[in-house]
């Protein structure tokens, strides 16, 4: 989008009766915030999450407590399930209106969609591996579960950064683009 200023240089642009700065690409950044900050989306998007987290949970704990692999490496196959299927469900109900209906451009935002939130799961494999290395002993019925507990406390870090992401670069809500 050329708007015929130099780079980096700010504006301020009417949007919705309200003077809003832009970003070097010209969108107003309070309509950025705005289309974040959308209740009904933001609500799908945490629904969403909560089947992903159900999906990652159940298949890194049991893991983990059987003893399978490692709490990072289970953390890792429950978290690559969950994106998959959290790609599918949002794909369908959160952000519907956003993007062609083409094998090939789905494909694509699921290409995407991965490379997005290997932030968030950057965050998540940090933070069990810090806590894990934690000197914690929770017993309950005579197995120290710490390990499994540090893995929705590592999902909830992650929720912000999963939802601007994709938010911004799978489904462009912010842009018009059709990803």
């Amino acid at each position: 989008m050329s708007t015929g200023r130099p780079t980096g240089v700010s504006t301020v642009r009417r949007t919705h009766g309200v003077d809003d700065e832009t970003d070097k690409r010209g969108y107003a950044v309070n309509g950025i915030l705005d289309e974040l900050a959308t209740g009904r989306r933001l609500g799908k998007f945490a629904s969403v999450g909560l089947v992903g987290a159900a999906v990652d949970l159940s298949l890194s704990t049991t893991m983990t407590l059987a003893g399978v692999v490692s709490p990072v490496i289970a953390k890792l196959i429950g978290a690559e399930a969950a994106i998959v299927t959290m790609f599918l469900i949002n794909d369908r109900w959160t952000f519907p209106a956003y993007g062609s209906d083409r094998l090939r451009a789905r494909l694509h935002r699921l290409l995407r969609s991965n490379i997005v939130r290997s932030g968030g799961l950057a965050v998540q494999l940090i933070v069990v591996f810090l806590l894990t290395r934690q000197d914690v002993v929770i017993t309950v019925a005579g197995t120290n579960v710490w390990d499994a507990l540090t893995m929705p406390i590592a999902i909830g870090a992650a929720f912000v950064i999963n939802y601007v992401a994709e938010s911004l670069f799978t489904w462009r809500v912010a842009s018009g683009d059709d990803p």
